[in-house]
């Protein structure tokens, strides 16, 4: 058991199982119970279960079947303009924004009063650790931008986020690359809590609850992979999916505090991240990245990539019954054989 602080502690113990096996006898399984210093969820790490063999992690899998399906996607160029709603005219009158090559629109199915999707690149199926950082960087000013206009046509909207699905394994409706961006008065769980424990942090200690964090893992260093410009990259201490991977951003506790060069920074950092998620064999995963935008919010900026089970016939899920039914996740590997795998990929 480790500690910072007494508002931030980093707390691990090693459980042990001991059973007989048919052939070689007496053997001992070490299973680690973290639990995360911002959250207070316990993650279990159950090292024995990576020897498990398990099906599509060879080879990275083949593309999905509609790679080519440029005929029937609504985001693809040709049927753009045609299939896609436009934005309120109190937000854009362009009706549709656009930032380099990325295209912001209304999402048709939305999950709160201000939806949106940031398109980038002009392929439709882009593979994991193929895309280009401009693109994704143009993207994220292009949300970033569109948030603006959200707040000054909403002020009360202060729940925003930028997440995205790469593929149907992480809940993606279609393999054209694109974010979805949120804003709403009602905040999400998420937003909930860590809006709550990065102010009572700040009230009862004074300082930042992420820069904290970040300076006790760069003490540690052990899960910490590296930086892009003012984004610091580690793996996470107690992780809550496959080869969880955490970027933030000192001190910037709003979208709008960022200048261009600081959103394709954190693009290449997500390239990073996919190249090294594609070294082992994985093609899908999610992202999200927060903000509450009020003046006086404690709650800095991070974003947070983990990796789905791979789309392609019956591979195993990466959610099980310890998930759903107990609450804790259960992953196979430590968070510091995550930084030793990634850093090459930050170098």
């Amino acid at each position: 058991m480790t500690g910072t602080n007494d508002f931030l502690s980093f707390e691990s113990h090693t459980l042990t199982a001991t059973f007989l096996d048919a052939q070689k006898g007496r053997i001992r399984r070490p299973i680690e119970v973290r639990t995360h210093p911002i959250t207070g969820r316990k993650c279990r790490i159950t090292f024995s279960r990576s020897l498990e063999r398990e099906s599509a992690l060879q080879t990275l899998p083949p593309p999905p079947p509609d790679a080519d399906g440029t005929a029937d996607c609504p985001f693809c160029p040709s049927q753009l303009e045609k299939y896609t709603p436009m934005l309120h005219p109190g937000i854009a009158p362009e009706g549709r924004m656009r930032s380099g090559s990325s295209i912001l629109f209304p999402n048709l199915y939305p999950y709160g009063a201000f939806s949106a999707v940031s398109l980038f690149d002009d392929r439709h199926f882009v593979e994991i650790g193929t895309a280009d950082a401009d693109t994704y960087a143009h993207s994220f000013i292009n949300c970033a931008r569109y948030l603006k206009r959200v707040s000054r046509f909403d002020p009360e909207a202060v729940f925003m986020a930028v997440t995205q699905n790469h593929l149907p394994a992480a809940g993606g409706s279609l393999v054209h690359p694109h974010f979805q961006v949120h804003a709403d008065r009602i905040p999400s769980n998420h937003h909930t809590f860590l809006m709550r424990r990065a102010a009572d942090y700040r009230n009862q200690t004074g300082h930042l609850l992420f820069s904290d964090y970040l300076a006790a893992e760069q003490a540690a260093e052990r899960r910490i992979i590296g930086s892009t410009g003012p984004w610091h990259w580690m793996a996470a201490f107690a992780p809550e999916g496959f080869f969880e991977i955490w970027a933030i951003c000192p001190g910037k506790t709003s979208f709008f505090q960022l200048k261009t060069r600081q959103w394709h920074d954190l693009a290449q950092g997500v390239v990073n991240a996919q190249h090294f998620y594609r070294s082992l064999c994985r093609n899908s995963y999610n992202l999200g990245l927060l903000a509450v935008e009020r003046a006086r919010s404690a709650l800095e900026l991070k974003v947070t990539l983990v990796v789905r089970a791979n789309y392609a016939p019956w591979v195993r899920s990466d959610i099980t019954g310890y998930e759903v039914m107990l609450g804790d996740m259960a992953t196979f590997n430590a968070p510091e054989e995550t930084a030793d795998l990634a850093r090459p990929f930050w170098a």
